[in-house]
């Protein structure tokens, strides 16, 4: 099979007219279907449950984005029949065919590109560019995963020895569940339900409650490609009700998650209990949360340090987990750049996202409202609070662009991930001081690092404790095949998604020697 060459999608310009009446078209074509009602998708049929989670618009909770089925171990159990009885042909199946219904997923993606923008913007509150950021990222997962099953699919030829033939090839493991998170309830639900397949596996989808509806639109797209019934089945429902029920189950062969710390070490042990009947030990892949800083030296280009911290810290309204949640500035220049970090964040724009010029929407929900608001209320007592803390108006979950000063390195906000727009600014006496304080919390995902003394530079690609780090430019916006997504610590299992290394997670070697 011969694929394009992978290039990384472009982003849409909605200053163009075009591309900006097009959205709105998106727009107000979505806001006409909310409160409509989606089924599960179950060995290639829509299946409907008694249950339904309520979605409901961030910017303004009173309106109902849609429902979703809710399953219940009835219908997982119905999915998984239908994924290990598809799995019997699927993973015998050529890896040229699984990649062509990447390719083609991807198409499908790219043609209901300003849909599923939309969607985004209502369901989890998304600026238009963060949106489609989302949906090139899914496309570029789908073909760029779609390439590495073929690399794989050669398997290698390892040392040979007289009278012998020797090889190595890649078998897929078994039917699998996937559990995105919500802040790119496209992008990485796609990328991590796209491995998985394209590997060889079939997969139970269970999406995040809150972005229910965006699953439901992916998985249209999945069953619009025509994959054989059972290798995708899209089963909504609290993690709270069946979440333990499909870690738990010895039919469970792999478990790729996405989310909070306290949530992924709970899978990881629940995963990590033999249950009867159980024929291997699971594989688990976990991305967590992150406590990412952008450490500023005296040398820095201010400017751009600014620049990059503000749209680094409340891009999604902070809610990434590689967002920048720390800034540790040498004593130098720490007054300086806060004025700076604070000049730039006063001129975000915070609304309903719906609207084109906002660059900042509500937080995703109302729990999260009140965990966010919950630590800037402890900011005011562990830092000085220099910009922000406030919720905008009385309707939607809208907080304001939050900065605190002298916060102490050991202090909760600058050790505990909040989630939210929420920037803590921690004074370092030099930059030695600074690496210290860098590498001080548990997690260790995404970080960065401005300064013009190359041997800094050095010693922060040697000694920054990070799985993705970053030199005088933001730390958010990983590509697909550019910059390998996964942390290190606390942040996971260094999945490195996007890269070269990925759909191994998904796969088993089988080392076969023959006389000849």
């Amino acid at each position: 099979m011969n694929l394009e060459a992978f290039r990384n999608m472009r982003i849409l310009d909605f200053k163009s007219p075009q591309d900006k009446s097009k959205m709105e078209e998106a727009l107000s074509k979505s806001r006409s279907q909310f409160g409509k009602t989606y089924k599960a998708f179950i060995g290639g049929k829509w299946v409907d449950t008694g249950d339904k989670i309520t979605s409901v618009n961030p910017a303004n909770p009173s309106e109902i984005v849609g429902y979703v089925a809710s399953c219940t171990e009835k219908e997982i159990d119905m999915a998984f029949d239908a994924a290990e009885n598809a799995f019997k042909e699927w993973k015998f199946s050529k890896v040229s065919e699984r990649a062509a219904y990447l390719v083609k997923i991807a198409k499908i993606m790219d043609e209901r590109r300003y849909e599923l923008d939309s969607w985004m913007v209502y369901e989890v509150g998304k600026n238009w560019m963060e949106a489609d950021g989302d949906v090139a990222e899914a496309i570029d997962t789908l073909n760029y995963y779609a390439h590495e099953a073929l690399r794989y699919s050669k398997g290698y030829k390892p040392y040979q020895v007289y009278g012998e033939k020797n090889e190595v090839k890649y078998v897929p493991i078994g039917t699998g569940v996937v559990i995105p998170p919500w802040n790119f309830p496209v992008a990485i639900l796609t990328g991590m339900t796209a491995a998985a397949i394209v590997a060889g596996n079939t997969v139970l989808l269970k999406p995040a409650s809150t972005a229910s509806v965006i699953g439901a639109k992916v998985a249209e797209i999945f069953s619009e490609a025509g994959l054989p019934e059972g290798v995708f089945n899209f089963i909504a429902g609290s993690g709270s009700k069946i979440g333990d029920y499909l870690v738990k189950s010895p039919r469970t062969r792999f478990i790729s998650f996405t989310g909070s710390k306290d949530v992924g070490l709970r899978i990881n042990e629940l995963a990590a209990k033999h249950q009867e009947g159980q024929k291997w030990i699971k594989r688990v892949i976990l991305e967590m949360g992150g406590k990412d800083a952008i450490v500023v030296d005296e040398t820095a280009d201010l400017d751009a340090a600014a620049e990059g911290i503000v749209v680094s810290a409340f891009g999604n309204q902070g809610q990434k987990c590689s967002a920048c949640s720390r800034v540790i500035a040498v004593d130098a220049i720490y007054d300086k750049l806060i004025e700076k970090i604070t000049e730039r964040a006063k001129k975000i724009k915070v609304g309903d996202t719906s609207d084109f010029e906002n660059w900042m929407g509500p937080v995703s929900s109302d729990e999260a409202f009140k965990k966010i608001t919950g630590y800037i209320e402890l900011g005011k007592k562990e830092g000085k609070l220099v910009l922000g803390g406030n919720r905008i108006g009385n309707v939607g979950f809208f907080i304001e662009p939050t900065i605190f000063a002298e916060v102490g390195p050991n202090s909760r906000i600058a050790q505990e991930e909040i989630f939210g727009p929420v920037l803590s600014v921690i004074r370092a006496k030099d930059f030695d001081d600074a690496v210290k304080i860098f590498n001080s919390t548990e997690y260790g995902l995404t970080g960065g690092v401005y300064t013009k003394d190359k041997n800094r530079i050095k010693r922060a690609k040697a000694e920054f404790n990070v799985g993705n780090l970053y030199i005088n430019r933001k730390i958010t916006g990983a590509l697909i095949g550019v910059q390998p997504f996964g942390g290190f610590n606390m942040s996971g299992t260094d999945s490195k998604s996007g890269g070269r290394d990925y759909l191994l997670l998904f796969l088993q070697a089988k080392s076969i020697s023959e006389k000849i």
